[in-house]
């Protein structure tokens, strides 16, 4: 009787014992989880919650949160732990930028001068920093309507923001009918539509037939403040590409807006950091009530224009300035006009609020000026085709020897110079028949491209096109036929080809693929990653994973991504496809002895709806 008693104490202390351990790892796996959280809102480092159902079908309980230094990243690396699924970001971040995030800003304390827009600028989070989760679709996203009509209309769930359509609603930029948004094609300055004043301006330039590409002369724009991008939009069908350029300020969402639309643009800043393009790059810049002030710090700002305008480009200004009526608008345009004059600009036409100023074609007006004239001309030893986190400088750059002998850029009209070897190939020493050859081969591997893409694409399927490693832009050149419109990219650290890109008809940025692109979420219809991946894990030392998840970001829901690499990239990428959600489209070996060892591999981006979404969605 007794040792059986004292059998049963031992039983109830071993069954407290057990069940004062469980109570106390459940505290512990309880409050370690909800630490975990709180780091996640802050920093992103781990999940912030699970994916949940999708339309894929998901299985709510396999997904997992990975921490970043849980991955194994090493191409040749076996023992890599592969994750059943990455971890998806809360609803909150659905349109997250991450080098131009604000709540960043704040968290790092950053000082920074709000006068000359540095908080519009690009600030990159650290590694630890990172938000390493798959950024979700906003609640009742909807496949983007096609272009063109997508130019008129999108759907207002992918972008639910309707604060510009009350805003500007007395300017005709943007309207709310029910599902959709629609874009009348207004701006602040052309309310009644962007075409009839795109054909003013021709009109005033005295081009034939008022058309605005002056027979494949204009063929390059860049729009600063670009609003949603309206003046780009109705520049298309006359063969003008225009980098539409605006920063994520009080008109949030309004580049989101445009590329949504279908229309090229890219956030930025006329700031203190030069524009991510090369001199000498664009025939027309535009200002339409842009709201920048261009007497700053001696004309800074106008000096940037001057740079990236071709010899002969043209300013075209519209603004009250312009037009001169009261005290304080007459002291601006006295000042702006005396600013061009010593910067050898010269008025091609003004009517009612629009100026257009044109660039001259030679050094000689800068030869003549008085010495001591401002703004000075740039040191000898300035690259004015260095850009990436260069500083702006209020200086005037000077043409190179072969732009003052030519007398202007001595590019042939568009489409020709598509294909003709570009003036400025010598500064690379490239010859003529290596970049016809070039040419050729990415035309075939096109081909080739799509053909693979064929069972899954239609004719009006693409339409935002980024090549990440644009080289010669040879890729974007052989689409010219399709309906489409292609961001060159070119890696901060190679070759800056880009002046090239630019000199055949094409537009483009510099970027580092170690950190993220300056657009929103979901903006892409194709990816062209050649040799990226193999650039940014092998030769930087950057993460692959933070490429795959900036992929994705960038990349709308059945969007296509093609990879050409070596074969431990194809195999490294195959890896994580369960994991990003994405899914195999087709494969080849390289198709000649020119492509080496490199394989191709096309993958499509699932349409996937977190839990939350669904459940209010119904």
């Amino acid at each position: 009787m007794r040792g059986r008693t004292d059998g049963s104490q031992k039983k109830r202390l071993l069954t407290s014992v057990i069940l004062v351990a469980v109570f106390l790892l459940f505290l512990y796996l309880y409050f370690g989880s909800q630490s975990q959280g709180e780091s996640a809102l802050e920093y992103g480092s781990r999940s912030l919650r699970k994916l949940g159902s999708s339309y894929l079908g998901g299985d709510e309980e396999s997904d997992i949160g990975i921490k970043q230094d849980d991955f194994k990243f090493g191409l040749d690396d076996e023992d890599g732990i592969v994750p059943k699924s990455f971890p998806v970001c809360d609803d909150r971040y659905s349109e997250l930028i991450p080098c131009l995030d604000r709540n960043l800003i704040y968290q790092m304390r950053l000082k920074l001068d709000l006068s000359l827009m540095e908080h519009y600028e690009r600030h990159c989070p650290l590694p630890e920093r990172k938000f390493n989760c798959l950024i979700p679709p906003p609640t009742g996203y909807k496949v983007p309507i096609k272009w063109p009509k997508s130019r008129d209309e999108v759907w207002k769930a992918n972008i639910p923001h309707t604060h510009l359509a009350h805003e500007k609603s007395d300017q005709n930029w943007m309207v709310v009918k029910g599902e959709k948004i629609i874009f009348p094609g207004g701006g602040t300055h052309f309310h009644y539509g962007a075409d009839k004043y795109i054909k003013s301006l021709a009109n005033m330039l005295n081009f034939p037939k008022d058309n605005m590409n002056n027979e494949g002369n204009l063929r390059t724009v860049l729009d600063v403040g670009c609003g949603v991008a309206s003046f780009g939009g109705y520049l298309l069908s006359s063969d003008i590409i225009t980098m539409s350029l605006a920063p994520n300020d009080v008109h949030q969402n309004q580049i989101q807006f445009a590329l949504e639309r279908g229309i090229p643009a890219y956030l930025g800043v006329l700031g203190t950091k030069r524009l991510p393009y090369p001199s000498r790059s664009f025939e027309l810049a535009h200002c339409s009530r842009c709201r920048i002030d261009w007497l700053q710090r001696d004309g800074i700002l106008l000096l940037e224009l001057d740079r990236v305008l071709r010899p002969g480009g043209y300013f075209a200004y519209s603004s009250p300035e312009a037009y001169a009526q009261d005290e304080e608008d007459l002291r601006i345009w006295k000042e702006m006009s005396a600013l061009v004059e010593r910067m050898c600009w010269k008025i091609a036409a003004k009517r009612n609020q629009t100026v257009i100023w044109v660039k001259p074609l030679t050094n000689d007006c800068y030869m003549e000026r008085a010495p001591g004239t401002q703004p000075p001309l740039c040191r000898s030893n300035d690259d004015p085709d260095a850009v990436y986190g260069v500083n702006m400088e209020a200086c005037i750059t000077p043409y190179s020897d072969h732009d003052h002998t030519s007398k202007g850029s001595g590019l042939a009209p568009w489409p020709a110079r598509l294909t003709s070897p570009p003036p400025r190939l010598s500064d690379f020493g490239y010859s003529a028949d290596m970049f016809e050859k070039d040419t050729d081969l990415w035309r075939r591997r096109v081909e080739n491209y799509w053909d693979l893409l064929s069972p899954k694409i239609s004719a009006n399927t693409i339409r935002n096109v980024m090549d990440m490693k644009a080289n010669l832009g040879s890729f974007g050149a052989a689409l010219k036929s399709k309906d489409l419109w292609v961001m060159n990219v070119v890696p901060e650290d190679g070759p800056n080809t880009l002046k090239l890109i630019y000199d055949r008809g094409l537009i483009g940025s510099i970027h580092n693929w170690c950190e993220a692109y300056s657009t929103y979420p979901r903006t892409y219809d194709l990816l062209h990653a050649s040799n990226v991946f193999s650039d940014v894990i092998e030769k930087k030392g950057c993460s692959g994973e933070d490429l795959l998840i900036e992929m994705d970001r960038i990349l709308r829901p059945t969007g296509f991504l093609i990879v050409r690499d070596k074969k431990p990239v194809i195999d490294f990428v195959k890896k994580y496809l369960t994991a990003i959600h994405w899914e195999t489209v087709a494969t080849a070996d390289s198709a000649s002895e020119t492509d080496g060892d490199d394989v191709v591999i096309i993958v499509q981006k699932k349409l996937w709806l977190t839990s939350e979404s669904l459940r209010e969605t119904d």
